[in-house]
């Protein structure tokens, strides 16, 4: 079961994966935007073609007639009723531009996160080859012992801690090898 855990977590934190599932929510926030753009802006004015009325559409957009004159009051009857059967509904693309920025905003957080828990892992990893090799410099453990500690580093598996036996062990050495360079000198 271990080893199921250890080869999901291995594939949910790579790279790829997690580019996979940035670029479908975002996908997913445009889309909506894309939706209350369709829905709320261009239908209400193509709804108003099919009406039969499309000298006055045209009027509700330009409100001059062909010679540029203002529009009578005939006409802007028309444009009236005709005003009344079109509902541009801004607020809806509005907040989907809105909701678009703060999934982005979100998004951008949580993998700035991952990305730094990322980076001290690392850090942690390359801190602990670093003990293990100074280790093996002094004699305190074989080629062998170092390099099954540097595999189970590099496979993330944990590397058992230090006793207090060994830290000693490790101040001893230190000692020892101070007071043999003062004696050499």
């Amino acid at each position: 079961m271990k080893k199921f855990f250890s080869e999901f977590k291995k594939f949910i934190t790579r790279g790829n994966v997690i580019d996979l599932a940035v670029g479908m929510i975002i996908g997913a926030a445009f889309t909506a935007i894309v939706t209350a753009l369709v829905n709320g802006v261009f239908k209400p004015l193509i709804d108003a073609i099919p009406m039969g009325d499309i000298e006055g559409l045209i009027t509700m957009l330009v409100p001059k007639n062909a010679e540029g004159i203002v529009i009578t009051e005939g006409v802007a009857d028309k444009v009236i009723d005709l005003s009344k059967s079109v509902y541009i509904n801004w607020g809806d693309l509005i907040m989907a531009i809105i909701s678009f920025f703060i999934t982005a905003l979100v998004l951008f957080i949580i993998i700035k996160i991952i990305n730094t828990v990322h980076e001290k892992g690392k850090t942690v990893a390359e801190r602990q080859k670093a003990k293990i090799r100074k280790r093996l410099e002094n004699g305190q453990i074989t080629v062998e012992e170092a390099e099954k500690q540097e595999e189970a580093i590099a496979t993330e598996i944990p590397v058992p801690v230090e006793t207090t036996d060994d830290l000693l062990r490790e101040i001893r050495d230190l000692l020892k090898a101070g007071k043999e360079t003062k004696t050499e000198e």
